[in-house]
């Protein structure tokens, strides 16, 4: 798995990588200020735009949170049509409907591999055995097996607790 955030390191918003943007663009470094947007999944159109003058700013919170969870896909190798995708669609989901998870993304020591691990711990933690004609029907010769993924509603629920934490748990309750 490539490194992630090599050369300028983990941005904890959208605001802190726009600053160091600024100061690229200040200094004339306009290499360097590719290379920013390129580790952290910014459109290059967008960034040439940006050394242009045609935008006020490198991103925006939406962006910088999706440019987060692309490079971070992008390099955990996830097989393709996979559950996991499915996963990292409704985090993608999570951040159009839920207040505050566009920052909350964006957060150093919030991952996308951190998520996935708690979605699949809870997985692991609620698995059942299969019937044995589900296992008949499915060619399976193993004599028993076990499944526990969780639900579309748990999953989105374990999303907001590993981003927003406390708050969202909260929310959930109604308090």
């Amino acid at each position: 798995m490539a490194k992630l955030f090599e050369k300028f390191g983990e941005f904890d918003s959208a605001e802190e990588l726009n600053r160091t943007a600024e100061g690229l663009k200040a200094e004339g470094d306009i290499e360097s200020l590719r290379i920013l947007a390129e580790e952290n999944g910014l459109d290059p159109e967008d960034a040439e735009d940006y050394i242009n003058g045609d935008i006020p700013r490198l991103t925006n919170r939406a962006l910088a949170a999706d440019g987060k969870l692309t490079v971070e896909e992008k390099a955990a190798g996830f097989p393709e049509d996979s559950l996991i995708n499915d996963w990292v669609n409704y985090i993608r989901q999570e951040m159009t409907e839920t207040a505050g998870m566009e920052t909350a993304i964006r957060r150093k020591g919030k991952s996308l591999t951190g998520c996935i691990g708690a979605i699949m711990a809870e997985a692991f933690k609620n698995q059942w055995t299969v019937p044995k004609d589900v296992i008949t029907a499915a060619k399976i010769s193993a004599q028993k097996v076990t499944f526990g993924v969780p639900s579309m509603g748990k999953t989105k629920e374990i999303i907001r607790n590993y981003y927003l934490g406390q708050e969202a748990a909260d929310e959930e309750k109604g308090d």
